[in-house]
């Protein structure tokens, strides 16, 4: 049975990956960054040091995602660039130390993006509704 399971979520995750918008995919990316590092902060909490290893591992991976795919032809693209970077610094920081203070800051920072890039979806799917309906 638990194979079972791990097979239809793994299905099922692909089948939001496949079938989400872009912009979808970026809110799942930060609020799964802000999960993992919520569970290193629990796992530091437990003394659980491999687990702390393993979130802040994946979170750093997500940064880099969105670094790599940073679309560089805006303006905001640099502060941007320069916000990852530190994120990803202190992500390697917080994971020597295994400090629960340094992945607090993150955590505020990876927070206010997501809520950031909903907001900034909420106002584009609106824009978008009012768009079309002075075309029907």
């Amino acid at each position: 049975m638990g194979m079972l399971n791990k097979q239809y979520t793994k299905n099922y995750l692909e089948t939001i990956v496949f079938t989400s918008s872009p912009e979808k995919l970026t809110l799942l990316l930060y609020t799964n960054l802000v999960k993992l590092i919520m569970q290193a902060q629990l796992a530091i909490q437990e003394k659980d040091l491999e687990k702390v290893h393993n979130c802040i591992v994946k979170a750093k991976k997500i940064i880099l995602n969105f670094k790599n795919t940073l679309n560089k032809k805006y303006e905001i693209s640099q502060s941007m660039l320069v916000m990852y970077d530190y994120m990803y610094r202190r992500l390697t920081e917080a994971n020597i130390k295994k400090d629960r203070d340094i992945l607090e800051e993150i955590l505020g920072y990876a927070r206010e993006m997501r809520d950031t890039w909903s907001q900034a979806m909420i106002i584009v799917n609106d824009s978008l509704k009012a768009a079309d309906s002075r075309n029907l």
